[in-house]
């Protein structure tokens, strides 16, 4: 039976609504493996990190070996608890431990948008991890020592505009998963939260993005913030690159502008953090410099 004007109307609603949330989530272009082709959101993409390769899953509509037979309470299950509808647990490369503080409207959203988009069929690939990090009943203890299940509540002291930023950056851009480095087992340093990270996802460097004088972004303004989120550019003119460039082409730039300046203004509020990121062999400096 075909859907009535009034419901059909109120389900493209949440589609727009939920490609919203996508963008600012940074077009989740983890579960896209752009580098062998792959479909939109198929899944396979291999994000290495210091316990081994995990590959991201099929996040399309198909109902077998995607989430379109997933119901909107399994979907937001999933995302703020980490646990699969079969009751298995997520790794928490999967970065539930942010999305727990999306609001259940978002996250209801954000499934319709999933379901809108079309379904591949692609079965998961098995994470190559080594033992004891790829043993999935090591999870359920792992959650109980760092892992805490809890919406975002706005802080009553804060302008809304912050409060907004806040929720932007910690719950769906998840920018603390990427900047800030991780304990032995996994967990996130909260003591340097933001500070950046050598060896991020895929190997890759995440800067301090708190506001320290020297090794950070406190010589930055709101605007530099916000065009870089918009633009890929820094300061400096030059453009960022690998899951950053992604986050930006995929998410960030669909952003509104009050949006933008809302996470500049979060991140300007952070406490600064001296803690110099530097990769490993610094490009040999030209004659103009």
């Amino acid at each position: 039976m075909a859907a009535s004007g009034g419901a059909a109307a109120q389900e493209a609603s949440a589609v727009a609504r939920g490609e919203y949330v996508f963008r600012a989530a940074g077009g989740c272009s983890c579960h896209t493996d752009v580098r062998r082709g792959g479909a939109f959101l198929a899944g396979g993409r291999g994000l290495e990190t210091p316990f081994g390769t995990f590959y991201s899953p099929n996040i399309t509509s198909d109902a077998e070996t995607g989430i379109g037979g997933w119901s909107v309470d399994d979907f937001i299950r999933a995302m703020t608890e980490g646990v699969a509808p079969d009751g298995s647990h997520y790794f928490p490369v999967f970065p539930y431990t942010s999305f727990t503080g999306m609001s259940r409207g978002d996250l209801a959203d954000l499934k319709a948008y999933l379901d809108s988009a079309p379904p591949v069929r692609r079965p998961n690939r098995a994470h190559d991890v080594t033992p004891p990090f790829g043993w999935r009943f090591t999870v359920g203890p792992w959650k109980w020592l760092f892992f805490e299940r809890r919406r975002f509540r706005p802080d009553p002291d804060r302008p809304a505009t912050w409060n907004r930023g806040a929720y932007l950056v910690t719950a769906l851009a998840h920018c603390g998963e990427c900047h800030t480095p991780r304990g032995l087992l996994g967990n996130l340093d909260t003591a340097f939260r933001f500070a950046g990270v050598k060896r991020g996802p895929e190997g890759q460097l995440a800067p301090n993005i708190t506001p320290h004088k020297t090794t950070g972004i406190g010589r930055w303004s709101a605007g530099d913030i916000a065009t870089l989120l918009k633009t890929g550019l820094r300061p400096d003119f030059d453009d960022v690159q690998g899951l950053m460039a992604e986050a930006i082409d995929n998410g960030f730039r669909y952003l509104t502008d009050e949006d933008r300046a809302a996470i500049a203004e979060y991140v300007l509020s952070l406490p600064p953090i001296d803690n110099l990121i530097e990769p490993d062999v610094k490009p040999p400096k030209s004659g103009f410099e």
